[in-house]
């Protein structure tokens, strides 16, 4: 079992800069963990995603070059990094795991959820 807290997330202005943070408790080896986002009225929309054991993230490609994931093993920690920040941008943000590899940004192939954390850009 694995719990995920979110954090970080708030208001910027267009072409700014956040970064989320997921904290994971048990064990944060051999998980898929990734990003995903849901804007109101819209669908849940897989963000980026990797292997907590050791592999490079992909990404949608919506945010592919702005935003980036990395983790921090000895901080049970995923980060997103998110820079030139669009309006479009806007929703809550969810951390998300499941066993395994990663081989999907399919929200329902994601097992354990955070509370999430609500992302503002103002244009």
């Amino acid at each position: 079992q694995v719990q995920l807290v979110e954090s970080g997330g708030g208001s910027v202005q267009a072409g700014g800069s956040l970064r989320l943070s997921c904290v994971a408790s048990g064990d944060f080896s051999n998980y898929c963990m990734g990003w995903f986002r849901q804007a109101p009225g819209k669908e849940r929309e897989g963000i980026g995603v990797m292997y907590t054991g050791g592999s490079s993230p992909y990404y949608a490609d919506s945010v592919k070059g702005r935003f980036t994931i990395s983790q921090d093993n000895a901080k049970n920690t995923l980060y997103l990094q998110m820079n030139s920040l669009k309006s479009e941008d806007s929703g809550m943000y969810y951390c998300a795991a499941r066993g395994g590899y990663c081989s999907s940004l399919q929200s329902s192939r994601y097992t354990f959820w955070g509370q999430g954390t609500q992302v503002t850009v103002s244009s």
